[in-house]
């Protein structure tokens, strides 16, 4: 067996996942409680059967800024594992790669720069705008 194992590692692996798998699954058979009919209750037809009775709808409307800030967030997150994978090989990289990670800094920002200004990161209801007035004129006068 043992030979077997090592000039055909993966179909060794699927076939301890498979062995594994079953065996848990048939222990879950064996020994999990069984209610049927009436003994089952009224929690257990109901969602994550918690035990509470849910109250209103489970669609909520989510708004848009929710996954704006969400995907924002990852894209930000991806470039820091960038930059987390090229801190050990700083040294060896010179200043040729010191020279890439300022610029690719600099273009983060940048990014961030332009999300803050479009208003990719605004929270809540915009801020109605009034318009200036004229300094000539009055409050009630119109103008005339």
């Amino acid at each position: 067996m043992s030979e077997f194992c090592t000039q055909h590692p993966l179909l060794s692996y699927t076939i301890a996942i498979v062995i594994l798998l079953s065996a848990m699954l048939a222990l879950g058979a064996a020994t999990g409680m069984r209610r049927v009919g009436a003994a089952r209750g009224r929690s257990m037809d109901v969602p994550f059967e918690s035990g509470m009775l849910p109250v209103g709808s489970a669609h909520l409307r989510v708004p848009i800024h929710y996954y704006l800030v969400a995907m924002v967030f990852v894209i930000f997150d991806v470039e820091s594992v960038f930059l987390f994978a090229w801190a050990p090989v700083s040294v060896a990289a010179g200043w040729r790669g010191y020279c890439a990670v300022l610029v690719f800094i600099l273009f983060l920002f940048g990014a961030l720069a332009y999300l803050w200004r479009w208003g990719g990161l605004d929270w809540g209801p915009k801020p109605r705008r009034i318009a200036p007035r004229h300094v000539g004129q009055a409050a009630g006068t119109g103008g005339v």
